[in-house]
């Protein structure tokens, strides 16, 4: 577990207009995300969460596509990446508009950066589309929380056991059809999860460099009320609602 990497300022509320919940598929983006929303919300903020099938969704550029979910079908990596940014700087005039404080599940690592990556895109691609996104962001005083497991294979052989075979075979045939995986000759479980190590380790990297306020978690032992009140402190609700820092 780790404390915040870059402290918020104790008004980090007046001028909050988004959070990002960041992390690997079943690390509690989801969760986190309403938990988040509806914390504001109690704090009489305006607050509006976005799940990652909201539809349609305010910045995910490859719901645009024919090939949703194949999106190498489609378009190239720079017109990808072009796409993407122009559907956060709308998300920024929208928030800019009307005040709401949007509570992201992914998208700025999980989303378009996620295909970005199942595409091959180069290095150069992958953290300038981040830089460009952050730079973007930036008048929203974003927080980004980042969740993180210490072994990824532990990580991902424990969600695909709760989630079930249906759903690993679902994740299997979309993700290790892609440029990256096919490259390598991915397959199966095994696959899956050496997929998983080269997208963590990039967006371990990208997280590293990101220029906005972040927290990083580590949330391997499960231990949510502790995340909580980290979360809650970072976004300068602890003393607001005190009742739900942990004890």
């Amino acid at each position: 577990m780790a404390a915040p990497l870059t402290p918020a300022a104790p008004d980090v509320l007046s001028e909050l207009r988004l959070v990002i919940v960041e992390g690997i598929m079943g690390s509690g983006k989801s969760t986190t995300m309403r938990f988040i929303a509806k914390s504001l919300q109690d704090a009489n903020r305006p607050a509006l969460p976005v799940h990652e099938r909201t539809d349609p969704h305010p910045v995910r550029a490859t719901d645009e596509f024919e090939h949703w979910f194949q999106p190498w079908l489609d378009t190239t990596p720079a017109q990808l990446a072009a796409r993407s940014a122009a559907r956060w700087a709308s998300l920024v005039e929208a928030s800019l508009a009307d005040g709401t404080i949007r509570i992201m599940d992914g998208q700025l690592f999980h989303g378009d950066l996620t295909n970005l990556f199942l595409m091959e895109a180069d290095s150069a691609t992958l953290s300038g589309h981040v830089r460009a996104v952050a730079k973007t962001i930036a008048p929203l005083k974003p927080l980004v929380v980042y969740f993180r497991q210490e072994d990824v294979e532990q990580a991902l052989r424990t969600v695909c056991e709760e989630r079930g075979a249906d759903w690993v075979a679902y994740q299997v045939e979309w993700k290790l059809a892609a440029p990256y995986s096919t490259q390598r000759e991915l397959m199966g479980l095994e696959g899956l999860i050496a997929l998983y190590r080269d997208y963590r380790r990039l967006t371990d990297e990208l997280f590293e460099r990101l220029p906005l306020d972040k927290l990083a978690i580590e949330n391997s032992k499960q231990d949510w009320p502790a995340y909580q009140g980290l979360i809650l402190q970072a976004l300068g609700l602890a003393s607001v609602l005190p009742d739900r820092a942990p004890v």
